[in-house]
């Protein structure tokens, strides 16, 4: 879901105007947890957290575009109206803008703040979270989710997918990496075959994402993350709850008592 690192001029039409744009992906785990029908509440403002969320993800990232409104709209169960005035709302508080012409639409322009304890504490702050219960919430998910498919054989797919996941963000480059480690943990949950723990993981990442974008990005961290990514991967291959589940607990742990002691 990234724009090309081309020539400018070799992604414009005959005319001299911008060529297509890559849009967002429906079709990921995040994507699916995020883009679902808004079922409750007010449907304008669970419309704006939606795209929202899509944003803060990297489901839909800085300078790529959403998809076409007659699709999205679709895909959340809301009226083409609805969703203009969301987008309209989001454009105003300074994530996206429309463009219009041939290769136009609404495109996201939200760029992370940069690292800083100042930041964490704001995000604290104006989102109302108490660390000790956000990552309790995070553990009882996260343990669960590696419980359930320790106890269930994964299928030849589920084992390629999850192959693949821990590929790619094994791979990943710096400023890729929250993504693709978020896709990781939601296709954990994903695999449960539990619609409402991978949306409940949804929202609990997007909450602990804001704080770690905040943060200081250490590849020496990135790098004993991918270790235990793959010791919970082979734990729950392994059919191995109590080593799912420990090594879950010291994956969560690292990045909490990393949140912590920046705060301190």
């Amino acid at each position: 879901m990234h724009l090309s690192d081309s020539d400018p001029a070799a992604d414009r039409g005959p005319t001299g105007e911008p060529g297509p744009a890559e849009d967002g992906d429906l079709t990921g785990v995040a994507a699916q947890a995020v883009f679902r029908a808004v079922r409750t509440g007010n449907p304008f403002e669970e419309t704006v957290k939606r795209l929202l969320s899509a944003i803060r993800l990297g489901v839909v990232g800085h300078g790529e575009r959403f998809p076409a409104e007659r699709e999205l709209a679709a895909r959340l169960g809301v009226s083409r109206v609805i969703l203009r005035d969301s987008l309209r709302a989001l454009q105003e508080a300074g994530y996206v803008e429309s463009r219009r012409g041939r290769f136009g639409g609404t495109f996201v322009t939200y760029v992370r703040p940069k690292p800083s304890r100042s930041e964490v504490q704001r995000v604290l702050r104006d989102t109302g979270t108490d660390l000790d219960d956000l990552f309790t919430h995070r553990r009882a998910l996260e343990t669960g989710a590696a419980v359930v498919l320790a106890e269930k054989e994964l299928t030849p797919e589920q084992d390629r997918l999850l192959t693949e996941r821990l590929a790619a963000v094994e791979a990943a480059e710096v400023a890729d990496y929250r993504r693709l480690d978020t896709v990781l943990h939601l296709t954990l949950a994903e695999l449960t075959g539990s619609a409402s723990l991978t949306r409940s993981l949804t929202e609990v990442r997007m909450r602990v994402n804001d704080l770690l974008d905040a943060m200081p990005m250490l590849v020496r961290n990135l790098e004993h993350s991918n270790i235990q990514h793959r010791e919970m991967v082979q734990a729950v291959r392994d059919a191995n709850t109590e080593a799912a589940v420990r090594a879950v607990r010291e994956h969560l742990e690292g990045s909490e008592a990393l949140i912590r002691g920046f705060l301190a």
